[in-house]
């Protein structure tokens, strides 16, 4: 049976281990539902909504892209939605299309794509394919907790690594470390490379802001165990939000140097589309003594509204709050000896390999 807050538009109401607090209507739908409080819940014990999964169809596994903020040009995501719950995830509002909420509906209703390996081999294998550097979980984290039943991130690791591609990874998943096999002698060849997301060493903000993620303690462990196994590893500091967990800011870094990390990066909160009344709800519940101020200080960042998507800017805000943490962040980078650059990955090792019949070369 499916929990009332499961359904669009219902009324707040808290869901255990999940982040958002409802289930917005998508912008997408022609029906639009208005959250109300009746009275009648007030006594109502927290719902409690399963995780369904449901395999997609795909005729292509790599996604491209040219927006000059994110670094890369080619990305792969197992996944779409993600039961970790992060009520910031600018992923969220990508469900839409799908014809679900971006709020409870992200979290609950996962698709995965079980061919993604053989559709990788497929493209990697095309005559006409010019290698260029893959980042795996662009939108939504290919470590998210069904990833230990489904391996559908694993089978891409192990396409990547029969064609001697290269790639970088991210997460905020300690399940990273179960493919230390396969990432150690990739990342020592100079073909992997990993981000782990941190973004508080508070367990309880953390609890509420990623309520099924790995805790700080076990992210930080999983930063030691990959640049132990000869994966250069950066540690994300993002989002940053002003007035809740920017103050952690290099509290984190400090931590993440002393855990081995070879570099560190920030993002700046980011509120497209739903996410804005989503994470605004969430604020209210969770943080009512600062919603005000936090939502004031990310006006304060965006030019006075709550998110602009401008290139350049959406990714650090602008404006003297802005400023404030970027100087703070490049300072304390610098602090930590994490400001190492590191060497590019080397695309020259990338292979078609032989399958069984092909001729052999002669030389």
């Amino acid at each position: 049976m499916v929990a009332p807050a499961n359904l669009p538009g219902h009324p707040p109401l808290a869901a255990r281990g999940r982040g958002a607090k409802s289930n917005r209507t998508g912008r997408f739908e022609s029906q639009v539902s208005e959250a109300f409080d009746d009275g009648w819940g007030e006594e109502e014990e927290p719902a409690q909504i399963a995780t369904t999964l449901q395999p997609m169809k795909s005729r292509s596994i790599i996604a491209r892209n040219d927006s000059p903020d994110v670094g890369f040009e080619s990305s792969i995501n197992p996944y779409r939605g993600c039961s970790h719950g992060c009520i910031y995830c600018y992923a969220r509002p990508a469900h839409a299309y799908l014809g679900h909420s971006p709020g409870l509906d992200f979290e609950t209703r996962i698709y995965f794509k079980p061919e993604a390996g053989k559709l990788l081999e497929r493209e990697l294998s095309k005559p006409k394919y010019v290698p260029k550097v893959i980042h795996v979980g662009g939108d939504t984290d290919p470590y998210q907790p069904d990833e230990r039943q489904l391996r559908v991130t694993r089978a891409v690791i192990e396409t990547l690594g029969r064609f001697r591609h290269p790639f970088t990874i991210i997460t905020k998943s300690a399940l990273i470390t179960r493919d230390l096999d396969l990432l150690g002698p990739l990342g020592q060849a100079g073909l992997a490379r990993a981000a782990v997301s941190i973004t508080s060493l508070d367990h309880r903000l953390s609890r509420s802001m990623e309520p099924r993620a790995a805790t700080p303690k076990r992210r930080l462990d999983a930063v030691r165990q990959l640049v132990a196994a000869g994966v250069p590893t950066t540690v994300m500091f993002a989002p940053s939000i002003p007035s809740l967990n920017d103050h952690e800011m290099e509290g984190v870094l400090e931590a993440a140097a002393a855990a081995g990390a070879t570099t560190a990066g920030y993002v700046a909160l980011r509120l497209p589309l739903e996410i804005k009344d989503l994470f605004e709800e969430w604020l209210a519940a969770e943080h009512p003594d600062r919603a005000k101020r936090v939502m004031s200080l990310i006006r304060q960042m965006r030019g006075g509204a709550a998110y602009s998507s401008e290139w350049g800017k959406r990714m650090t805000g602008e404006g003297p709050v802005a400023e404030v943490m970027s100087q703070r962040f490049h300072l304390a980078r610098k602090r930590f000896g994490l400001d190492r650059k590191l060497e590019p990955l080397d695309l020259s090792q990338f292979k078609v390999p032989a399958k069984a019949g092909d001729q052999l070369s002669l030389f």
